[in-house]
């Protein structure tokens, strides 16, 4: 249905919204999805491959790589929640979405981005153990501690996400459907209640600091100790090597809060950015992590690299 009869008509009531894409730019639509698909097309087959190898190769079966399969889970959820989505509204201009569906996929954005940072807090913690206390390192972090940290990392972000979907559930919209986003995110659902939103505004503020502003913090000093007792190393050649055993995961953690800061400042910053500015960053937010992280651990971590070339080259493996 196009989108202007699906406004019009009086079955678009409030279970019916129109994702309108990126405003402005609507005659590139075709052009921006192009470099999109290909980052979604790179992100499933390298998530599923680091799960597959993970599951298949024992020696990989460890916390270390036990966190990653959860990053690699967690980054396979964010993407395919968004992006399917929003290629068909950006090829086809089917942006219409149930509400049902809208505050699905809202709850999987910011409750995936709340487990991701869980998650790399707990590699942070991994990567200090093994560098500060390597000689306690097989006695603290062990499989079991890693699952409860997952647990844990998982009800977590459900107790974030849940009570943006009951807030937004409540609120009255008066006939505004409009969407001016290529998905369903909080802020661009809230503003469009005909309602005081004071209360969601300030939960999302929360939630920001409390959850992901503390893992910064904890990461921050994570690393700030791993730094000191790297340089505190006699040697040079051993100060490199711990230095490249934190690179992968410094990598990743840079990649995961840059697009995310920078879209929450495009957030606070209100008229001052441009809407498809905000909006092509918040597309990098749900995109750039999923698509490079495989990589990244593919290159840095041996194990996983080493495996990929003994399974597609039959002269490499053991006799």
């Amino acid at each position: 249905m196009p989108i202007g009869s699906a406004i019009n008509s009086t079955d678009a009531s409030s279970d019916v919204f129109i994702l309108l894409g990126i405003p402005g730019l609507e005659a590139a639509h075709i052009w921006i999805s192009i470099p999109l698909c290909a980052m979604y097309i790179i992100a499933l087959f390298g998530n599923t491959g680091v799960l597959v190898l993970t599951l298949v190769e024992r020696s990989l079966q460890q916390p270390m790589y036990l966190f990653l399969s959860m990053l690699a889970i967690s980054d396979l959820i964010l993407s395919s929640t968004t992006v399917p989505k929003m290629l068909l509204m950006l090829w086809f201009k089917a942006g219409e979405i149930s509400f049902a569906a809208c505050l699905t996929q809202m709850f999987f954005v910011h409750a995936v981005f709340a487990l991701e940072s869980a998650i790399l807090l707990a590699m942070a913690f991994d990567r200090y153990v093994a560098i500060c206390h390597p000689l306690r390192y097989r006695a603290v972090v062990t499989k079991p501690l890693a699952g409860r940290i997952g647990v844990a990392s998982m009800l977590r972000s459900v107790c974030v996400g849940l009570p943006f979907v009951w807030f937004l559930k409540r609120l009255p919209y008066c006939g505004h459907h409009i969407v001016h986003h290529t998905y369903c995110e909080h802020m661009g659902i809230t503003r469009l209640a005909c309602a005081d939103i004071t209360v969601i505004t300030v939960y999302g503020s929360i939630v920001t600091f409390l959850a992901i502003g503390l893992d910064v913090i904890f990461i921050a000093v994570s690393y700030t100790l791993i730094l000191r007792a790297i340089f505190r190393l006699p040697s040079k050649d051993a100060r490199l090597k711990a230095l490249r055993t934190c690179s992968s995961h410094l990598c990743v953690i840079l990649i995961f809060y840059i697009p995310a800061f920078f879209s929450f400042l495009s957030h606070c910053s209100g008229r001052h950015v441009p809407r498809h500015i905000h909006i092509l960053l918040t597309n990098l937010y749900v995109l750039v992590p999923p698509t490079l992280n495989p990589i990244i651990y593919r290159v840095k971590t041996q194990p996983i690299w080493a495996r990929v070339l003994k399974t597609f080259d039959p002269q490499r493996r053991s006799p």
